[in-house]
Formats: C-alpha cells, structure tokens, sequence
C-alpha cells in the first residue's frame, strides 16, 4: 500500500498556482545525462509529479521546515527570484539552453512567478515568526545583539564545518560542502544587488555606497571563487550542481532575496544582509582549512580574503544602516532589522545542522546498509506491518533528487540500480541490496538494467530504535 495520496486543487488556489508554474519546461524532471548540468543555467528539475501529494497551501512548522515541499519549494522560489536576473545561454537557436532560456524568460513564466513567490514564501517562510526572541532597546540593543552573536559564532562557526573536518571520506565531505556554496554566494551577491537600484540618497545617504563596497568586494573575489571550484575538480557554471543542492542551502539566499525584492522589508533586508556578513566572516577561515586539505594545491582566497568584522566594526555597520531609519521611523525599524536578522541566523543554524547530518549519513553510509539489512530482518522475522511502495523502472529511468518525510529502507529485488548522493558518487545497487534512508536526506536515483523492481518500506522512530 502506499502512504501518500493526491490533494486536490483548482487552477487558482495555491497548489494550483504552483503545479501550474512548476509545468514550465525547465523544471521537468531529470534525465539520465542531467545528474550535472553545466551547459544549461535554465534547467532546474523540480519533480513536477511529486507536487500532486504537496500542500502549497498550508505553512510549514519549524520542525518540517527540510521535508520534501520545503526542498522542491526552494527550487522553485530560487527560479522565481532568478526569473529577473541576467542568465546567458551556453549557445543559440537549437541549443538546449536557448530553448529553456526563452521558456524561463516567457512573459507568462514571469506572470505566474509572481503568484507562485507569494505562495511559496508564505509555506516555507511563515515558521519563521514564531521564532525569533523579542529585543526592546532600539537600534543600542540591536547593536549589541549583533556583537554578542559576532562573539558567539566566532567561537562556534559551526557543526557541519567539524562534520567536514572530521569525515572519513573528506575529499568528498569537502566536494559536497563546496557544492552547497554555490546555491548560497552567487545568489547573496545578486540579492545585495538588488538593493542598488532606486532613488533613496536623501533617506539613506550612506546605503547606497555601503551596499557597493560589498558589492565590489564580492566581484573582486568572483574570480578566486571560480578558481576553487576548478581547483576542486568542479564547474563554475551557475547551478551545475543544482540537484545536490539541499533545500536549506538554497533557503538562506532565497529570504534574502525575498526580503530584498520587498522594498516595504527593508529593514529585514539590512538585518539579513549584516548576517549574511558575518556568517560569511566567521566560517572563511574554516572553509579555507578544509578546501586546501581534501584539494592539493587549491587556491582559497576566496575565503582569505573575505573582509572580517570585528566586534567595532560590526557594530559601525549595524549603526550606520539604522541610524536613518530609526530617524525617520522610531524603533520599528530597530525591530524590523532585529526580525531580518534573526530570521537569516535561524535559517543559518537549520542550514548548518542539515548540512552536518547529510555529511555524516554519507560518510557512513556502509553502517546504514548494514541498519538496513538488519531492518528487514526483523520486519521480516517479527511479521511487522509497514506501509510499503513498490517501483518498477526500465532502463536509465531516473529519479530526481529528493527527500523523504520519513525513515525508509530502499530494497532491490529485480535488477541493479545506481543510487547517489553526492556529485560524482555512483553508488551500485544490485539484487538483495538494502540501504537504510533517513527522513530529509538528499538522493536520487537511475536503472543501470533492462528493469529494476525495488520496494521502500517505511520505517517508523520506533522500528528504527530497535537496531
């Protein structure tokens, strides 16, 4: 039996909205040759079939906030804020990326990005209210606040960065951390972007130059970054790796460029922003660490260089961006910063966390077969009862990297697969295979046979505490 079921939804309420912009050619499901897509910035693989069992239309929790509509979700809000961004083709009338170029680019592609963005940003965003921790003192105790989470994230950068540090495999530990930067800086620095444009010099005479000094800062370093990624055996082109991006990677930018994109947010734009710069600040020495070990000779000034705060001067910057708001709006703008603020760091910590645990169900992915096999001993043993889907699949059938919302075994019964979950990974699966997924963890799938026949128990908290 299986333990998903479709939702139904009219063309205009928001599932329909976002089924009817996820139809748009460039978001259709993965091929066998589109695992790595560097020819083509307009192709991004949503999984369109899966969104007939999603609610659009309902928030999400804090604890759903990495389920399966929270990663498709961010795909298709990333597309939505890059439906107005320069993106060129890898070459003209006939090529690939031409054809979804002019799809991407469509005037009613853009029209339903708008519907869907609102749709999205309330499902995946909505959470966000109910966790931030109210600050009263104006824009001195915001000022404060920021120094003391400068202090606190100096001290611990963060826990996916000892994951990487401390993974038995740490070339590809190394390789999937990298891959996750480039869902977050290219984007950062389009959003920052966006906050040029506009006549504001007599409201805020200094934004404009401090936003271009970071701005400028970013270009200056934009060839260090290419060089990384091609140190690292990797492609720079934009969204190369777009399948093995996590959805909490895709997440940080994407409130920053919703938060941007809504002039009314500005001062949740700042807030954003400010700890955009620090976390960026605080991680560029362990990135660099990391990088130079797992890839010889890789050149990491891209983190070297990257400008550092200290406490005064965090708290300069913090001071010169509120300063003219606070005169024109009293502390609701000392509050709005403080909510963009907070919202980036909560969004941060979810990314950090879900970036570690992705590494470490990587790293050790020999015990989960070994947690599988021993799973479907006892289900098998104990005549346990659980909900089960069953696929047949022909040849180089793909599966678009997802996620599940539960704990599931995959098991092969007829024929051999390739599983991956990481770029250059080609996991082999053969009859009797089994490998334990845990919920949230991102991989995909293709059919190395004529046919492949595989199940996918679920397993529950309970059943999985057993082994």
């Amino acid at each position: 039996m299986s333990p998903v079921s479709r939702i139904k939804s009219a063309p205009d309420d928001p599932n329909g909205i976002v089924r009817r912009y996820a139809a748009n050619a460039p978001f259709r499901s993965a091929t066998a040759e589109e695992l790595v897509n560097e020819d083509n910035p307009f192709r991004r693989p949503v999984r369109p079939h899966d969104l007939g069992f999603l609610d659009y239309g309902t928030p999400l929790t804090a604890d759903r906030a990495q389920r399966l509509s929270a990663l498709l979700g961010h795909r298709m809000l990333r597309t939505v804020h890059d439906a107005d961004l320069l993106f060129v083709p890898a070459g003209g009338d006939g090529h690939p990326s031409s054809d979804d170029a002019e799809a991407f680019r469509s005037l009613d592609n853009r029209v339903l990005a708008l519907q869907a963005g609102q749709v999205l940003e309330n499902h995946l965003f909505h959470w966000l209210d109910g966790e931030r921790t109210p600050l009263e003192g104006g824009a001195e105790a915001v000022t404060r606040h920021v120094q003391d989470v400068l202090e606190e994230r100096r001290a611990r950068p963060g826990r996916a960065l000892d994951v990487a540090r401390s993974s038995r495999h740490r070339a590809d530990a190394a390789t999937f951390t990298l891959t996750q930067l480039t869902a977050a800086r290219p984007a950062v620095q389009s959003a920052v972007g966006r906050g040029l444009l506009g006549d504001y010099g007599t409201a805020h005479p200094a934004l404009r130059g401090l936003l271009l000094d970071d701005l400028r800062d970013r270009a200056d370093r934009e060839a260090h970054y290419r060089a990384l990624l091609t140190g690292a055996g990797l492609s720079a082109e934009p969204y190369a790796y777009w399948q093995f991006l996590l959805g909490s990677s895709l997440g940080g930018a994407n409130h920053l460029h919703s938060v941007s994109r809504d002039h009314a947010r500005i001062g949740e734009f700042l807030g954003a922003w400010v700890h955009h710069r620090l976390d960026e600040a605080v991680t560029a020495a362990a990135y660099a660490e990391i990088f130079q070990e797992a890839f010889t000779g890789v050149d990491t000034a891209y983190f070297t260089r990257t400008p550092q705060l200290t406490g005064e001067a965090v708290a300069e910057l913090t001071g010169s961006l509120l300063g003219p708001l606070v005169e024109r709006f009293g502390d609701e703008a000392a509050r709005s910063f403080h909510h963009g603020f907070e919202d980036a760091r909560r969004l941060a910590s979810l990314g950090d966390e879900d970036l570690a645990v992705q590494l470490d169900w990587a790293d050790r992915l020999d015990e989960y077969k070994i947690k599988a096999e021993k799973l479907d001993a006892l289900i098998s043993e104990s005549g346990i009862e659980v909900d089960l889907e069953t696929f047949v699949e022909s040849h180089e059938e793909t599966s678009t990297t997802h996620v599940h919302d539960d704990h599931r075994l995959v098991v092969v019964e007829v024929g051999q697969m390739h599983f991956w979950n990481n770029v250059g990974q080609m996991i082999p699966m053969d009859e009797g295979d089994k490998l334990l997924i845990p919920a949230e963890r991102l991989h995909g799938s293709m059919v190395r046979s004529g046919t492949c026949t595989y199940h996918q128990p679920v397993i529950s908290d309970e059943l999985l505490s057993q082994v």
